[in-house]
């Protein structure tokens, strides 16, 4: 890892562990407790219906004749976020990772590459809520040339199969209707994403309506893509959830119990699909070898 990253990562979990023993260890964990194994296996699973969402975005621009298994961009989507909400480097290293799990499923690099940082841009486009048309037709004369420059920055590997990449990107830039659809489902997942802090809030006991839990997620989103660079947004995501409850009425130790239960969430659903991806990658690497 670049010395840079340590640092970011030393820095946000002093940052956490500051917060924990200010704001008070023993009400966040009574905040925590209260949600018991019971809800907290609902928060799971509510977790897990928004990654299908997030999967069946990225599905929607893959092109016509080209392999459209749900499940396979579910599991990409869901590796891409595991990797980058707990392994110890940025964010952008999750969107590669991503990308290598799909193709482990049998999507071509070239398609893998493209449709990851594509859909990487819609997603962007439906948090950022612009709307009007001007947006949209902004978005398909502008948008593959930032989708290749991001894939040339942070995605350097697709540069091998340069041809087959940038003969993708125009097939998914060249269709209005799976780039609108694309951003509509991201924009759904947007909303549902906050209705988990709300489902939160409620199984410790407290009320926030569901405008002030939209705000919430909305700042939160910008946050932590200020904040890319800090690997897991460690420390960045918790201090964002604890000076942000308090302006809807709701204690810092409310929102540092959310940010643990997600924390937590990321956890037992991220580790068993990261040792999956390592076992197939590991299982590929092997199959080479010996051939």
């Amino acid at each position: 890892m670049k010395i840079g990253v340590i640092v970011a990562a030393l820095v946000g979990l002093a940052l956490f562990v500051w917060l924990l023993f200010h704001i008070g260890i023993e009400s966040v964990w009574q905040a925590v407790a209260a949600v018991g194994f019971g809800g907290f296996a609902f928060l799971t699973a509510a977790g897990v219906a928004v990654v299908g969402l997030l999967g069946s975005a990225w599905l929607a621009l893959i092109p016509r004749g080209s392999p459209r298994s749900l499940v396979t961009y579910i599991i990409g989507r869901q590796t891409r976020d595991s990797a980058g909400d707990i392994l110890p480097f940025s964010q952008l290293g999750g969107i590669v990772i991503g990308a290598r799990a799909v193709i482990l499923r049998g999507v071509s690099p070239p398609l893998a590459f493209a449709s990851t940082i594509t859909d990487v841009t819609t997603e962007l486009m439906a948090q950022i809520l612009v709307p009007g048309v001007g947006a949209f037709v902004l978005l398909q004369q502008r948008g593959s040339h930032l989708a290749e420059r991001l894939a040339g920055r942070f995605l350097p590997a697709a540069l091998k199969h340069t041809a087959a990449f940038n003969e993708q990107m125009r097939a998914m830039y060249d269709s209005p209707a799976r780039l609108a659809l694309s951003s509509t489902i991201h924009l759904l997942s947007w909303i549902a994403a906050a209705g988990l802090i709300w489902l939160s809030v409620r199984l410790i006991g407290h009320r926030l309506d569901f405008f002030s839990c939209i705000a919430i997620e909305a700042l939160l989103a910008a946050l932590r893509s200020a904040t890319v660079f800090i690997p897991a947004a460690i420390g960045v995501q918790e201090a964002g959830y604890a000076a942000l409850m308090p302006l809807f009425g709701l204690g810092p130790e409310v929102g540092l119990a959310v940010s643990l239960l997600k924390r937590a969430r990321d956890i037992v659903i991220g580790v068993p699909v990261l040792l999956a991806w390592q076992f197939f990658e590991g299982r590929r690497a092997l199959a080479a070898d010996a051939a």
